[in-house]
């Protein structure tokens, strides 16, 4: 069976998928992807498909259940890479891809993943801000 790398940028994961996914594999990828977002605490999660020439509904939901069980380890999921007629597929088959973020190159998708962390941290702040003014 064939693994997918996933490589740590910083504070993100990169996952480059360059093989064909079977059931297995991807049930491996959700697998090992999250024993790495929780071993090294990264807030942020770049699918790059940039080598898939077609998505089935397969690759799709595959897709949504990474974005899901990342979010639930506090990371933002970015699929980079998407080709025109991949999205065309995707919007064909019904698949919206709930949760996940897109973005053209690995470039965008980082800026991505910053934004939306720096976003949290504004929230964060400001939510502590608002409790401490309203404590006597």
């Amino acid at each position: 069976m064939e693994r997918v790398p996933i490589l740590k940028i910083g504070d993100i994961l990169l996952v480059s998928i360059q093989v064909d996914m079977s059931d297995q594999t991807a049930v491996q990828l959700q697998e090992d992807l999250a024993e790495r977002i929780v071993a090294t605490g990264c807030h942020g999660v770049i699918i790059d498909i940039t080598a898939l020439d077609i998505v089935d509904s397969f690759v799709g939901r595959m897709l949504s259940t990474i974005a899901s069980i990342s979010k639930v380890l506090d990371a933002e999921t970015v699929v980079v890479g998407m080709r025109p007629a991949v999205a065309i597929t995707l919007v064909e088959l019904g698949l919206s891809l709930n949760g996940i973020r897109t973005a053209l190159n690995v470039e965008r998708g980082m800026e991505l993943v910053a934004a939306a962390r720096a976003d949290e941290w504004v929230e964060v702040d400001g939510d502590e801000d608002a409790e401490t003014t309203a404590t006597p």
